[in-house]
Order: C-alpha cells, then structure tokens, then sequence
C-alpha cells in the first residue's frame, strides 16, 4: 500500500501492518549505515562524507521526482519551512558528525535517541497526547538500547562530555526537524520536495564545516569507502530518507519516532557480523524490552 493514497488529516493513526514493515526496513537500513560510515571514515573525513552524502542524495531525489512527474519548485508557500527544516537538518548532522570525535559510537548512539522522547513531548501540538501507558512504552524501548549497546561509562573527562552534549543536541534537532515537518506546510507536499529542501539546505552547511575544521581528503578512497558512501548516498539518504517522511505525513509522529529505537539493536547486530564486534546475552533481553515498549506505545488506546 502507497502511503500517499492516504490523506494526510490522518495524522495520529496507528500504524498498520504495512507501515510497521516499511519502518522495520528503515531501521535495518539505518542501523547498518552506522557500519558503513565507521567502514569510510578512515578514507573519508565525516563533514567531508556527509556533504558528498547529501550532494549525491539530493541528484537521486530529483530523479526520483522527475521519474514520478513532481514539481519540487512549483511555489506552494513551503519556502519559508523548507528552510528551516533544511537548517536544522544540515545542523544535525555538523554536531553529530563534530560530537563523534570526542565521545564514543556506542554513547553517541544512546545519546542521540533522545529524539523520540523530544517528539513525544512535543507531541500536543499535534493532538498526539501519550497516555502512560504509551509513556512507559517509550521507556522501556529506550531501558532495551541502553541495555543492547551498554551502559555508558560513569567516568568520562571533558572532552568526551562535550561530545555527548552535542549528540544529544543532533537528536533534539532531529525531532525538532520531524515536528516542522508535521507542523507547517510540508505536511502537505511530496516527500520528494520536503527532502529536498534539507538535502539542498545542509549542503552549503556540511561544506562550511568541514572548510572550518581543515578537512581534507589526501589520497583516493580505497574501494570499501567508496562502496559505503555510495550506499549512504543512494539508499539511505536518497531513497529510505523519502519513505520515512512519506510516512511522516501520515502516521503518528511520536509513534514513529518511538520505533526507531530498533535502529541501534540493528546497528549492534551489524556491528557484529561486520565489524566483529562481540554481542551478549543482554542483547536478547533488548529486544524483548524494544519490542514490549513498541507494543505499548502502537496498541490502540481504549475510548471512553
């Protein structure tokens, strides 16, 4: 099922079965991304990866309208949001980028997923109102991706608590950038013209940041970076980035939100059979408590 067919005053339904497989498909993507860049870093600078991401995603999404006959720059009253979403979108990823210097993946990764908690409080404006049990669902998902990536040391010096407070500022911009979507004229639009705005918009920013810290890449990229930028590019950025705000214009922000916290467990299980990286028996008990708190938070809520 297209999720366009539906009409975006639906907003704050439950997911359906068709959506919940399309967000699994984007969790699993996005999880593994994680991998990918880590695979392209040592080639690649991050600010300096992240513009290549967006310029190269921003060509698959003008195809991709083109291909289904959209004007993005038809003039609709979306101009002034667009710009701001892109702002904010662009910001993102120059703190999350910047912060993964000075703190490490896994604390990043728990640190960033404070956006679901950000669109949920922010959720009234959209008549979303969580009842507790819903709240509980939330905290339950997130108690599962500390537990699944580890609890972050309690020793850190400044440098790394820096790092932490800039994830946690890329995940409020991420949520920030969600509810812009649902709150202004972009709910309206193709998703196309919506990702565009923040591909196009980031662009200039990505490449002033990384002017800024003297990026510079000294030699070609061996084929493995290469091989990863092009699956950020083109299937992460250009084309699951598009089915998440497809479905963001029609189903319940913060309960969207909510299922990405499966993206880190993902991520784990990526890491693991890429990477190396060890798994233990505490992941099994993640997965339980992502998928309690997902059940709670998606189950239809009782009318009085």
């Amino acid at each position: 099922m297209s999720v366009e067919r539906i009409h975006p005053t639906s907003v704050g339904r439950p997911l359906t079965l068709g959506a919940a497989a399309v967000m699994l498909m984007l969790c699993l993507s996005w999880g593994f991304n994680q991998v990918a860049i880590k695979l392209a870093l040592p080639d690649i600078p991050p600010l300096t990866m992240a513009t290549l991401r967006s310029a190269g995603g921003f060509v698959v999404v003008l195809l991709v309208a083109r291909l289904r006959g959209i004007d993005i720059f038809k003039r609709d009253g979306t101009l002034a949001a667009g710009l701001l979403a892109g702002l904010l979108f662009g910001l993102e990823f120059v703190v999350i980028y910047r912060g993964l210097v000075w703190t490490s993946a896994t604390r990043a990764v728990v640190f960033l997923y404070v956006a679901p908690f950000v669109v949920a409080l922010g959720s009234f404006r959209l008549g979303e109102r969580l009842a507790p049990s819903q709240w509980g669902g939330l905290a339950l998902s997130f108690a599962g991706v500390v537990l699944a990536i580890g609890v972050p040391q309690a020793e850190v010096d400044a440098r790394t608590i820096t790092g932490d407070i800039m994830v946690v500022v890329g995940g409020i911009l991420w949520a920030a950038t969600t509810l812009v979507v649902k709150l202004s004229p972009l709910l309206r639009v193709p998703a196309e013209k919506t990702l565009a705005y923040q591909l196009a918009v980031s662009i200039p920013i990505l490449w002033a940041g990384a002017l800024l810290t003297g990026e510079h890449v000294t030699a070609v990229p061996g084929p493995i970076a290469l091989m990863s930028l092009a699956y950020q590019t083109f299937w992460v950025v250009g084309l699951t980035f598009l089915f998440w705000f497809m479905l963001v214009r029609v189903y319940s922000a913060s309960k969207l939100s909510a299922f990405t916290f499966i993206t880190p467990l993902f991520g784990v299980a990526a890491g693991y059979f890429v990477m190396h990286d060890p798994l233990t028996l505490a992941f099994g008990a993640a997965a339980v408590l992502v998928i309690a708190g997902l059940f709670l938070v998606n189950r239809p809520q009782p009318t009085y």
